[in-house]
Parts: C-alpha cells; sequence; structure tokens
C-alpha cells in the first residue's frame, strides 16, 4: 500500500532541547544529502564559464562530452536534475501526443515523477510489475506491446528501466537481462531508455565499464548528485541527432542555464575521482546490513543477497510496527539511550509502510557505521522487541 513519504525528523523525547554537540546525527535518507568534497569546491571556484544555452561554456562542453565518451555515445546534456532528464528522454523519443511507454509498477519515472509523462509530455505510462531484483518480465512486456495499432490505441515508442533500482533496494540489473530487453525493443522499434541515476553504483558492483551497462540503450542518464556527491545536476547521453532535440526540450522545460560551468566543475571532478571510491559505500551498507541481520529478530528483516550496493532495505510488518513508528524511534533520544551515553540520530526514510531504507554515501565514515549499529541494535532489541514480544 502506497503512503505519503516518511523521513526522520530529529527529536529528543520529553525535551525541547535544541540537538547540540552531545547529540551525533548521522543522515541515512538519501544519497542526495551527500556533499561536494574540497576538491569540487576548488575547482567550482576556479572554474572557466560561459554562457551554456549559447554551447559557450566551456567547463560545460568538457563535462558533457567527457560523460558521454565514458558511457559510449555521441553526445551529452547537463540538466539540473534526473527527473528533467527522464522527462526530456521522454519527450524526445515519444514525439507525439498519445504515445505509450512502459516502465516498471515501482519505477522512479512512475512513482516520483508526479505523472511528467502525461502531465507534461501527453504520454501514456503503462507500468509492469517490478520483481524484487528490480528487473520486469520480458515475455509480459512484448505481449503489452501494440502492434500495428487501430484508432482506438496508442502508439508503443518507448521502454524504461532503472539500474540500479532504488526501490527495489539500490538492485543491479543483470546484464544478461538487459541484452533480452534490447532485443525486444529492437524487434518491435520501441525506444530503450536507462534511468541510472545510479549507474556508477552499479557498474562498481558489477566490476564493468559503465558503457557495458547502456551499450544497448538509446539514451540514458545519471545523478551526479547522489552518490557522486555533486551540489545539482545530471547528465543525458545519447546520439547527435538525440541530444541536439533534447537540448531543445531542456530549454522548454526551463533547464536552459548561463555560467553553469561554476557547477559542472564539480562533474568533472567527481568523474575523475568519485567513481572508483563507490565500493566503499557499499562495503559500509553491507555492515550495517549484515548487523541487522545477524540480530535475528522476528519483527525485523534484511535480505542479505539482496545488499549490492549503498542502499539496503529493512523490513517489517506493517500490521505489527510500521515505517513511521521505525523511523521516529530511530530519530528520537530517550531517557534510557541519554543515560547509557547512546546520544545518536539516525535520519532513514520511507515511501511504504513495510520497510525502511538507509543509503550510505561519502561523508559516512566507519565510525558512523558502528554508532548506527549500536542505535538500530537499540531500537530493534531494547524498545520493539521488548514492547511488542512481551
Amino acid at each position: 500500500m502506497y503512503q505519503k513519504c516518511s523521513y526522520g525528523k530529529s527529536e529528543l523525547n520529553g525535551s525541547g532541547d535544541q540537538i547540540n554537540n552531545r547529540i551525533h546525527e548521522i543522515d541515512l535518507r538519501s544519497d542526495t544529502v551527500s556533499r561536494p568534497t574540497d576538491a569540487m569546491r576548488d575547482a567550482m571556484k576556479n572554474a572557466i564559464v560561459g554562457d551554456d544555452v549559447y554551447g559557450e561554456d566551456p567547463t560545460v562542453n568538457q563535462l558533457e562530452e567527457k560523460a558521454a565518451a565514458m558511457l559510449g555515445k555521441e553526445s551529452g546534456l547537463f540538466v539540473p536534475s534526473g527527473t528533467m532528464a527522464n522527462l526530456i528522454a521522454i519527450m524526445v523519443h515519444c514525439d507525439k501526443r498519445g504515445s505509450e511507454l512502459f516502465c516498471g509498477d515501482r519505477s522512479h519515472t512512475y512513482l516520483f515523477e508526479q505523472g511528467g509523462a502525461s502531465q507534461i509530455a501527453g504520454v501514456l505510462l503503462s507500468t509492469l510489475v517490478n520483481k524484487s531484483d528490480g528487473t520486469f518480465s520480458l515475455d509480459e512486456l512484448e505481449k503489452k506491446i501494440r502492434l500495428n495499432p487501430d484508432v482506438h490505441e496508442p502508439f508503443s515508442n518507448l521502454c524504461i528501466f532503472e539500474n540500479t533500482h532504488n526501490i527495489c533496494g539500490g538492485r543491479v540489473i543483470p546484464l544478461d537481462w538487459i541484452d533480452g530487453l534490447a532485443e525486444i525493443c529492437k524487434k518491435n522499434k520501441i525506444k530503450l531508455h536507462m534511468d541510472g541515476a545510479r549507474m556508477f553504483n552499479a557498474a562498481v558492483a558489477m566490476k564493468c565499464d559503465a558503457k557495458e551497462l547502456v551499450k544497448h540503450c538509446d539514451s540514458a542518464c545519471f545523478c551526479l548528485s547522489k552518490s557522486l556527491s555533486c551540489p545539482i545536476g545530471s547528465i543525458l547521453v545519447g546520439s547527435k541527432e538525440f541530444i541536439q532535440k533534447a537540448r531543445r526540450m531542456r530549454k522548454v522545460l526551463g533547464g536552459g542555464m548561463r555560467q553553469v560551468g561554476i557547477i559542472a566543475a564539480a562533474g568533472l571532478v567527481a568523474l575523475d575521482h568519485m567513481i572508483d571510491r563507490l565500493s566503499e559505500d557499499h562495503a559500509r551498507a553491507y555492515a550495517i546490513a549484515e548487523a541487522i541481520h545477524n540480530l535475528k529478530s522476528p519483527l525485523f528483516t534484511v535480505d542479505l543477497k539482496s545488499v549490492e550496493t549503498n542502499m539496503f532495505m529493512i523490513y517489517m510488518d506493517p500490521k505489527i510496527i510500521t515505517a513511521r513508528e521505525f523511523i521516529h524511534a530511530m530519530v528520537t533520544v530517550s531517557e534510557e539511550e541519554r543515560n547509557n551515553d547512546l546520544n545518536i540520530i539516525v535520519k532513514c526514510c520511507s515511501r511504504f509502510p513495510e520497510w525502511v531504507r538507509f543509503t550510505v554515501y561519502n561523508q559516512i565514515t566507519d565510525n558512523d557505521v558502528k554508532l548506527v549499529i549500536k542505535k538500530v541494535t537499540f531500537v530493534i532489541k531494547q524498545q520493539f522487541e521488548q514492547t511488542l514480544l512481551k
């Protein structure tokens, strides 16, 4: 059952005190809260800039060319957000109103982009049931594709998949499944777009070149502002013709920026220095997940086999305890915790009542991991199990 997003908000139980230095606060809500590194700040300060709408910002041009080359595509486009990148791709590939696209029913495009494909582009979103690994049935897709549609039907023009898959817990999409998906799309003359917000996490986890993930895709995008720690921005890549059309779409959506090289400079640092280190985030996420798994709680579970990148889900039975209740406990310092010097707050988030997501990023240290494990162990064992299992 879908519910309004729930995010951790810090508070102290029984006290109006403000958060102070005695409280160690760790934010695991999302890697969107990652902050630019010192090297990024230096690069931004010294960036050479120009008017990007005129194509005259050398730093943006360099970033777009570098990203495209890394992904084996002809051209790239710097945009403010991943949501805009996905919408632009949809508008280019589905250039006639009344087109249809296919995507997973737990995809970001379907759940969390305000229905922009329909609202703005006039495109029908037809969903396919996401499996736990982030894939969907290729047989189901093939059956849903409209061949020679009559006057009652839309034209099937596009398929979107997500890698890594957010709501499925940061899962990495297998290459052989992508191969099969691409074959179906090519056979039916349907364009293929990859929402690769965290594609470099997938590439690092698979120990492969990122261009392998998108070699069959007509377009793809990735976020600079998540695991790569940049303050703003995403990159959309594809053919020269596709990017030429995408640049026009960016303008009508209000995404044409001017001296944006001051931000793009951080992206160049990210592509040079932030990708290989993603394995550290993966290891820290796994360490927390493993510790929770080892508690062997009858109320909370983690599927260790599904923990592949920098995020994972803790599952619970919402009839017994909801995600909101768990999140509230994680951002509350109880009197018992204060007495035992456990002044720790851990922010996390959920979109559904049966799970809570933890996400690790550049600023999360090994010491943070230890503190998170202390906090979650206390919340599960001392708070919920003692109360609910009496």
